[in-house]
């Protein structure tokens, strides 16, 4: 098991919490909490093979957020003394105070237990900021071999982030938490153009990001070198195949193409804020309004949807949010009907639904946290059935595997998702790539013509690190797990045919 690393716990945070805290109990706040936070992220890309960019920078502050008189207050800096730090408390206070007169209803917070000198660490074997340089490089440049060194094949994108994340959190009620997180996402991308045409066809890895070190690379959690080996054959037949014809056809959709609608379908639909107005002016609102807990038919009978904070190598997962609130797994979507949100200790207080699941992260020290998406994940069928299973029961369908780009409205309804690789289904048989392929349904639709799952053998951890939310935006990492699954006549559009060419 991994350990905190000692530069950060060298930092005086102890002595900056009890600065901050002590000014605001002083100036009447009702509640304060005290951040502590280091970021570090670290990118690589390489172009055919050659290092293209290299990055690695670090984001090392201190936030403290109150609510004083009713009103939220915030304020963050880089300064790293006493004295520094019970400033902040008194701009946070300060802040609060003007925020007072816009703020329609008074702040309350869902009672929470107090987790006294609490620390956790993310499942991982090796940091990858342990790893020399020169060694990710090279990793990097044998993986692209792989699939520059292959007929068909013209160019070669390769990529490496990697991201560290300390965090450590004390309140006014006497939580103290300590915690560091490690995430990796790998991308390969092979290019092949069509210089006659004056066009191109590429083909991505189906890696996911992940919530592992560096040993995600040597082969651990992913076989690299098996994927990215097969991927120019792949590019290939997609080259040679037939565009698509419009019409329905039944899907079975790979875990690799469906966690992104899971994410933007689900995830952000049933984020509370979002679904109460708060997101209006930006990311949007939700057709999965409060009113419609525990009766809207979001799916079929075989629909099970949970929220995760907690499992292992998951992107959202953490052991206490940034509230400290201890995290937990809690069901959203149970036989198809809705039945649970994802909230922060304000939304859960409003709407009286008890202790708030954890769901509340900043991605720096230089903001406020959000209420954000946990680890939202479709449940496998119990049954131990194969995503050939799946494919072996549709007579006229398409297998979808990948993801690629995707559209949808403010409300998380209407929707459309394209993928990586198409494969024609006839009589139960794969029967060959497809091309210039794009999937449209509304929300319940979709998941309401959601016949079948596969089993826990087809379920995969996808995810992202770029979740965009908030004013001003922050980002966050997300995992969303989910098996292979059969959807019933669903809308094929010819994506060429709709681009007008």
């Amino acid at each position: 098991m991994a350990s905190i690393d000692a530069a950060f716990l060298a930092l005086p945070a102890s002595t900056l919490a009890d600065a901050a805290l002590s000014r605001a109990r002083e100036l009447g706040a009702s509640h304060a909490d005290f951040r502590l936070e280091r970021n570090r992220v670290a990118t690589l890309r390489l172009r055919d093979g050659q290092l293209d960019a290299s990055t690695d920078d670090e984001d090392l502050g201190l936030a403290v957020r109150v609510v004083h008189e009713g009103a939220w207050g915030f304020a963050s800096g880089i300064d790293r003394t006493p004295e520094a730090a019970a400033r902040l408390a008194e701009q946070a206070v300060s802040t609060a105070k003007l925020s007072r007169v816009l703020s329609s209803d008074p702040v309350e917070l869902a009672a929470e237990p107090v987790y006294s000198e609490a620390s956790w660490v993310s499942a991982y074997g090796i940091n990858p900021f342990d790893v020399p340089p020169a060694d990710r490089l090279a990793r990097l440049a044998q993986l692209s071999q792989l699939l520059s060194g292959a007929a068909g094949v013209d160019h070669v994108d390769a990529s490496l982030m990697q991201v560290l994340e300390n965090k450590y959190y004390a309140d006014t009620a006497g939580t103290v938490t300590t915690q560091q997180r490690v995430r990796v996402h790998p991308e390969f991308t092979a290019v092949q153009v069509d210089r006659a045409g004056g066009g191109f066809s590429s083909m991505r890895s189906l890696a996911p990001p992940a919530g592992r070190g560096w040993e995600y690379l040597t082969g651990t959690g992913w076989d690299f070198d098996a994927e990215l080996a097969e991927l120019p054959e792949l590019l290939a037949e997609h080259v040679r195949a037939p565009s698509v014809q419009a019409g329905h056809y039944d899907l079975v959709i790979d875990p690799s193409n469906l966690w992104l609608a899971i994410h933007e379908s689900i995830g952000h639909a049933t984020e509370l804020d979002r679904a109460l107005g708060y997101e209006a002016a930006y990311a949007g609102t939700s057709f999965a309004t409060f009113d419609q807990l525990g009766s809207l038919r979001y799916g079929s009978e075989i629909m099970n949807v949970t929220g995760d904070r907690t499992v292992e190598h998951g992107l959202s997962s953490i052991g206490y949010d940034d509230e400290g609130v201890a995290t937990s797994s809690f069901d959203i979507i149970s036989d198809g009907v809705l039945v649970g949100y994802q909230l922060n200790r304000q939304m859960a207080a409003a709407k009286g639904l008890g202790r708030s699941n954890g769901c509340a992260f900043a991605d720096s020290p230089g903001h406020i946290p959000l209420q954000r998406m946990a680890n939202v994940s479709l449940q496998p069928s119990a049954d131990s059935r194969s995503t050939e299973d799946l494919i072996a029961g549709v007579e006229r369908g398409i297998y979808v595997v990948g993801d690629k780009s995707w559209s949808i409205d403010m409300q998380r309804y209407n929707f459309q998702f394209t993928g990586q690789r198409f494969y024609k289904i006839a009589n139960g048989r794969l029967a060959g790539q497809l091309r210039d392929v794009a999937y449209q349904a509304s929300t319940t639709d979709f998941w309401g013509s959601m016949a079948a799952t596969g089993g826990p053998e087809t379920y995969v951890l996808g995810g992202a690190f770029n979740c965009g939310k908030g004013q001003p935006g922050q980002v966050a990492a997300v995992s969303h797990g989910c098996p292979s699954a059969l959807f019933s006549n669903v809308n094929v559009l010819n994506t060429v045919t709709e681009g007008g060419r």
